[in-house]
């Protein structure tokens, strides 16, 4: 596998399946461009008559999504930017609630931070072994405020306490499967496409109808969402100006 050289996000529609695939050079990690262009094929594909079901992946083996670019939050100055920036994620996650259209998210590697709440966002959640996750952010002196509410729908409030709490602490695919983050977990990323593919196909013969009323189902109660994360966000951009963030943050990237 060559290695990640690139920034970009792309999709392609074939026989009803969308796939949007994301990829930075910094393990996936997410700078505020890349959120945008994300949340935008996303709102896109969900209005595509084409498209029946979506994929989302990423590029690589080892990371599905690092979280939020460190070199991007060590460059905000002020909390309007801070709010800015995090209001990113919520605008991904917000963008994959009101997709009528169900999403599939396959999960080659790592998650952490904002990398958990995307996959958590999802519908569908399918990893291959070794896709471990981790909150990260209480290490570096935030919290997982935005992607908390899709995280918390997901797994409950016990497991996001638990991740959220013990920041520097990997819990490993088989972990996240028994707490509902993953639907599936494969031995390898063969299996694990194999896996994608057929349900992909599956439902893209199904009812496009049944489907998006399906997914209302799913995310009913969380119509608040639209200012409740970006009121989270308002939090994650005045704690990302602490002296102890920006500290933590220059130590992180310091030992790169």
């Amino acid at each position: 596998m060559q290695p990640i050289t690139e920034a970009y996000v792309t999709s392609e529609t074939h026989a009803g399946v969308t796939t949007i695939e994301f990829s930075h050079p910094q393990s996936n990690s997410m700078p505020a461009k890349q959120l945008e262009k994300l949340a935008n094929e996303i709102h896109f594909a969900g209005t595509h008559t084409e498209t029946k079901v979506i994929i989302l992946k990423s590029a690589g083996e080892k990371t599905f999504c690092a979280g939020a670019s460190f070199d991007e939050l060590s460059q905000i100055k002020n909390e309007k930017d801070g709010e800015k920036f995090f209001r990113g994620f919520a605008n991904v996650i917000n963008n994959i609630r009101r997709c009528p259209k169900l999403i599939i998210a396959r999960i080659q590697g790592k998650c952490v931070g904002g990398g958990v709440g995307i996959a958590a966002a999802a519908d569908y959640a399918i990893a291959v072994q070794g896709a471990d996750i981790k909150l990260s952010e209480l290490a570096v002196g935030i919290g997982p405020f935005v992607v908390g509410p899709a995280i918390e729908r997901k797994i409950g409030i016990a497991s996001f306490s638990a991740l959220a709490i013990d920041a520097t602490m990997w819990r490993n695919s088989e972990w996240a499967k028994k707490k509902g983050l993953f639907a599936e977990v494969h031995e390898n990323i063969e299996n694990m496409d194999e896996a994608i593919n057929r349900l992909a196909n599956t439902l893209a013969h199904s009812n496009p109808e049944a489907m998006a009323e399906l997914k209302k189902v799913f995310w009913s109660n969380t119509e608040n969402w639209e200012n409740l994360l970006n009121e989270r966000a308002a939090i994650s951009g005045k704690l990302v100006l602490s002296n102890f963030t920006k500290n933590a943050i220059d130590e992180i990237k310091n030992k790169k």
